[in-house]
């Protein structure tokens, strides 16, 4: 039977942490099961290289009629891994879920309340975030100028406990991005979307996959990857640097006209050249990224491959090492 609900899990190396994951989501959905929310889990395993799959396929075998595993053959990121979820659900609400358990399954309750009084996409804001100072300090940064740039409100984008209507995941299943962002993509399709406030705990085991530079490539695909608008910037930058290189140079003529030559000065002009130079390979930085996303996408590979999928009415459980 077709549910009412779909839960998409990414999992990369959290074998220290499944087992808790099961054993606070599997009894919260049960509870929305007896409410009369039908539902199913959707694992998507990427790449990982711990006894993750192993842990997740014995998960399977437990409770085949609400468990699926999408097994990826690599390690695609976890945008990439939510996208393969979205194509294999087919509730007509989908919820995702970090496997770290710093979004408690108990609050799927609450989206899924908000997502039946007509909304098509409900995000959710940490009430009082477990993270560490700058990461948190940093992110709210992040978000703030993001939104200027996309014009796409997301109060709290680094928080994937979110709720989407089946029209929005079949828009994004008809899209064919490299590189995206995905409350993002689905803000963008959705009709009515809204945010509500979830409670958020410190991580249950492991460590965070995202390090610095994770989540600065995070940032960069969300920004060029739904605006031009720091190509528009840079272009007026550009102008006005002109501006004001042009009467830079009129104003040194003038002096060597009326004063003579002189050699004070240099190391001003000294800094002022490093600064354009400066100023120009950032702006070829950011041109590459543009141009890059372009190379991604042109080249038509695979998104992601996905191995195997478990699921009750596929063929025979295969050995999963």
């Amino acid at each position: 039977m077709k549910p009412e609900l779909s839960v998409v899990i990414p999992v990369y190396n959290e074998e220290a942490g499944l087992a808790k994951l099961f054993a606070r989501l599997y009894p919260a959905l049960d509870t929305l099961a007896a409410r009369g929310v039908s539902y199913e889990v959707v694992f998507i395993n990427d790449g990982s290289r711990d006894n993750t799959p192993a842990l997740l396929a014995d998960q399977y075998r437990l409770r085949p009629d609400v468990t699926r595993v999408v097994l990826f053959n690599g390690n695609y990121g976890q945008h990439m891994a939510i996208l393969a979820g979205f194509e294999a659900t087919r509730g007509d609400i989908v919820v995702t879920l970090d496997a770290d358990l710093q979004n408690p399954p108990e609050e799927i309750g609450a989206l899924v309340d908000k997502m039946r009084e007509g909304y098509d996409y409900v995000g959710s804001i940490r009430r009082k975030r477990q993270d560490s100072a700058w990461r948190t300090y940093a992110s709210k940064a992040m978000n703030r100028f993001r939104e200027k740039i996309t014009r796409i409100k997301i109060t709290d984008q680094g928080n994937m406990l979110r709720a989407y209507g089946r029209n929005v995941i079949d828009l994004i299943n008809q899209c064919s991005e490299v590189n995206t962002f995905v409350p993002a993509l689905a803000y963008t399709f959705s009709r009515k979307p809204t945010e509500i406030i979830v409670e958020h705990e410190e991580r249950s085991a492991g460590e965070s996959k995202y390090s610095i530079y994770s989540l600065i490539r995070l940032n960069f695909d969300l920004m060029t990857g739904f605006s031009i608008m720091p190509l528009q910037w840079f272009s007026m930058l550009g102008m006005v640097l002109s501006v004001l290189s042009g009467g830079l140079v009129l104003l040194l003529l003038i002096r060597r006209f009326v004063l003579g030559a002189e050699a004070e000065g240099l190391f001003t002009l000294f800094a002022i050249a490093f600064f354009l130079m400066g100023v120009i390979l950032f702006g070829i930085g950011l041109l590459g990224e543009y141009v890059g996303r372009i190379y991604q996408q042109v080249r038509g590979r695979p998104r992601y491959v996905v191995q195997t999928i478990l699921e009750q009415s596929g063929p025979d459980l295969p050995e999963v090492n």
